[in-house]
């Protein structure tokens, strides 16, 4: 995998967060005492001169086989700057909800980890006292954080007034996106101009499947949703606010109007054929990249996002808008590393965090590995892979700040300048800052969670009859306390409307 595509910075987020998000909400049963906790940075201490200490460091991602040599090189850089030498342990995203759980629980000795609204959930974890508050942290040992951030990124990701993580510096706002693959769109010779809503891609649809029989039209996967103007309090769950509600008022997204239509429409779009067979039991599209044997899909775009994703996939890909861009709690909190609240070296730790954020050395080797050995540099700003690079190939979003890293071959100079032009332009969505605690109502949700299992994946992809389907879904969700989880909700959002004065 090219360093082109571990820099798809969102992308990968959004299908992950989409897959994962159901077992992270449902497996949390938060109480408050994390976020009543007074901001604290004791425990710990310096280490003599000439001394340093180790971080362990848990993060997300496939596990690479150069990690323990990168680590080497800048455990070298770190003890030198700051003091301190790094173990990395990477664990593999679909385990990474359950290990973390499990050794967060042990006692196992961490310092630095990754979290994020769809892995190892950050608000219920900083409830529940994983994470440690860094508000006075980030005061000293982060200072650099403080003012190389958008302060929107540390004031979106408080919890119950306090911070408990570092937000990645990266795209802020979250916009969906028809994406088309270029080379049919051209050889067909389909206009996209006026592309906007699920509905209009319908006379493009007809034509692909009529044109290119071995093409897929619509490419959808267990983990596609169409997009309704409605803001979740839980990712892949069926609470929702209304995007110009400004009364607050919690609804079902399944009993609205609008995701009733999209549900029956992607019911004809699969009765056609332009939708997988399987959709709702295949885990990604992925293959249909490789393949280029596709016609459109959704996804969530970022600045220069069409070169990315064409550099990506060996051909041209295009996009139109289908949301607008708006900054939701998920895309604050979307990646995260927290300091945890055993970490015995929680002042070394921020100030790794701290070095890891603003120091452009430090980030692009945890982010590309060794210069000479994974990558060479083109000039000061750009760097292309070495094939060496198939042995660490991270993640580009889940590390950090993703401003600091080097550009791709053909990425504009100015390109971070223009993603802090398209965060300054977000606008916010209506319940950010509102973060629902799920408390009193564990058990119902993750009973709630069980019993959509049957039904989403068939609904959302068309491959079931809404007409039919639909009241069934309903009906089971209300049995499993839909209507308990929507009271406590509307009664917490209440509150925090009129402490806010919303």
């Amino acid at each position: 995998m090219s360093n082109n595509r571990k820099k798809m910075t969102l992308t990968l987020a959004s299908v992950l967060a989409a897959s994962l998000a159901l077992s992270a909400c449902g497996s949390s049963n938060g109480n408050a005492s994390g976020g009543s906790a007074s901001p604290s940075a004791s425990g710990g201490g310096s280490p003599a001169k000439g001394e340093s200490v180790e971080l362990n460091w848990y993060t997300i991602g496939t596990p690479q086989k150069d990690v323990d040599k990168v680590m080497q090189e800048v455990s070298k850089y770190t003890k030198d700057k700051i003091g301190v030498t790094v173990k990395m342990t990477m664990i593999d995203w679909g385990d990474y909800n359950q290990k973390m759980q499990v050794l967060t629980a042990s006692g196992t000795p961490m310092d630095i980890m990754f979290t994020a609204s769809w892995a190892f959930d950050y608000v219920q974890n900083a409830r529940k006292g994983a994470f440690k508050p860094i508000d006075d942290l980030l005061k000293k040992e982060g200072a650099g954080i403080v003012s190389t951030l958008d302060p929107a990124f540390l004031e979106g990701s408080k919890v119950d007034g306090h911070n408990y993580g570092i937000p990645a510096y990266k795209e802020l706002p979250s916009q969906e996106v028809w994406r088309f693959n270029k080379q049919i769109l051209d050889a067909d010779k389909l206009d996209i101009s006026n592309i906007r809503s699920l509905e209009s891609l319908e006379p493009l649809l007809k034509a692909v499947k009529e044109k290119n029989p071995d093409v897929m039209p619509f490419q959808v996967d267990k983990n596609y949703g169409p997009y309704v103007p409605y803001d979740y309090l839980i990712e892949k769950f069926p609470l929702a606010v209304k995007l110009d509600d400004n009364s607050y008022k919690v609804v079902n997204v399944l009993e609205t109007p609008e995701m009733k239509q999209a549900l029956q429409t992607m019911h004809k779009y699969y009765t056609a054929g332009y939708i997988p067979t399987e959709a709702a039991t295949t885990e990604s599209s992925s293959d249909a990249m490789v393949t280029g044997k596709w016609f459109v899909d959704k996804a969530t775009t970022q600045p220069f996002a069409d070169n990315l994703w064409s550099t990506s996939a060996g051909y041209p890909i295009v996009s139109t808008p289908l949301s607008d861009a708006l900054i939701y709690n998920w895309s604050v909190m979307g990646s995260m590393q927290a300091i945890s609240a055993n970490s015995k070296h929680p002042e070394k730790a921020m100030e790794f965090l701290n070095l890891l954020n603003t120091d452009p050395v430090l980030r692009n080797m945890v982010d590309s590995g060794i210069e000479g050995t994974h990558y060479k540099k083109i000039d000061d700003t750009h760097m292309e892979n070495l094939p060496e690079s198939k042995n660490y190939d991270m993640p580009t979003f889940s590390l950090g700040n993703v401003m600091l890293t080097y550009l791709n071959p053909g990425d504009p100079e100015n390109k971070w300048d223009e993603f802090k032009k398209y965060n300054a332009a977000g606008k916010p969505a209506v319940l950010l800052g509102f973060n629902f605690d799920m408390s009193k109502v564990s058990n119902e949700i993750a009973a709630i969670n069980n019993a959509k299992e049957a039904y989403w994946a068939p609904l959302m992809t068309g491959t079931v009859d809404p007409d039919k389907y639909l009241p069934k879904a309903i009906d089971k969700l209300k049995a499993a306390g839909l209507d308990k989880v929507m009271a406590e909700a509307q009664a917490q959002l209440d509150a925090w409307k009129a402490a806010n004065n919303k």
